[in-house]
């Protein structure tokens, strides 16, 4: 028995192997769920509609069982160069956080080339209203909303947060972001030195105003900016020179979080059960977003 149990282990990791070439995020969540632990957590809507079109569809994850409580929201924006990335391949993300006491929401949006910057900005705006508009009916708490993100999802999260005018177009009060997690974002690549950029932004008729430093702001919502120092895709000047900016304005809620060694895939690999120990980013974000959000209202 142990043999075949080890067996199906085997086949099941060669499998992973084999998904990583295809789709490295998928890969992600299938060897989460071989690893022990987030338990009670489950998917509670599953492609609810935020906006009309193929890529206008989010889903909920949350503890059933705490839904009585306001718990607080976490809205995850995944990664893809703004070209690639499904919200069903990132069901660990939703899982870590729930498991933690937040009702996570993941939505999809629109990808490059079909639009150019802003759609994909303006999509998660419409995901944010969304939110505000329908999580009370899963647990959550429409006045406790966080932003975090990886990657593309990370400058879509950051230009949410600080070029306010998004939300507002949106209907949605800035004011109800109570912070955000940037992973390995971009914040501060202009001029665009890479084809991915200039096919998504080089349309913008002024090109600072695609960059979230351009928004830096004394009164921005509390930021955590984590950055790995190998990272070679989005290289870490982008998290200190926003962190820096924003130091310079006076916001002293920004944090700077440098991971010694870690690349651009380790930030997100590091919320996935099996690789946790590459860094603690699931515990010190969901560290810095309880400090300012608090406990569920409830308990």
């Amino acid at each position: 028995m142990i043999r075949i149990i080890l067996a199906l282990i085997g086949l099941l990791l060669v499998a992973a192997g084999a998904l990583y070439l295809y789709s490295p995020p998928k890969s992600l969540d299938v060897l989460n769920d071989l690893f022990p632990g987030d338990p009670g957590v489950e998917r509670v809507a599953s492609g609810a509609r935020f906006m009309p079109g193929p890529d206008g569809k989010l889903d909920v994850w949350a503890q059933p069982a705490a839904m009585s409580h306001r718990r607080s929201v976490v809205v995850f924006f995944y990664g893809g160069a703004w070209v690639k990335g499904r919200r069903g391949d990132y069901g660990f993300v939703g899982k870590a956080y729930a498991a933690r006491g937040f009702v996570v929401v993941i939505p999809d949006y629109r990808k490059v080339p079909g639009v150019r910057f802003p759609a994909y900005v303006e999509d998660g705006a419409a995901a944010v209203r969304w939110t505000r508009d329908n999580i009370a009916r899963f647990g959550g708490d429409p006045d406790r909303i966080l932003l975090a993100g990886h990657s593309a999802g990370g400058y879509i999260a950051l230009m949410l947060a600080l070029d306010q005018r998004y939300l507002v177009r949106a209907g949605v009060n800035p004011a109800s972001i109570r912070g955000v997690a940037g992973l390995a974002g971009a914040y501060n690549f202009y001029p665009f030195t890479s084809a991915r950029a200039i096919a998504a932004m080089g349309n913008a008729a002024d090109p600072r105003q695609t960059q979230p430093i351009t928004f830096a702001r004394r009164d921005a919502p509390p930021l955590w900016l984590a950055t790995g120092t190998a990272d070679t895709d989005v290289e870490p000047r982008n998290a200190i020179t926003l962190a820096a900016r924003e130091a310079a304005l006076g916001n002293r809620t920004t944090i700077l979080r440098e991971y010694p060694g870690l690349t651009h895939d380790d930030l997100i690999m590091a919320v996935s059960r099996p690789f946790r120990t590459k860094a603690p980013v699931l515990d010190e974000s969901i560290a810095f977003f309880q400090h300012y959000v608090g406990q569920p209202v409830g308990r």
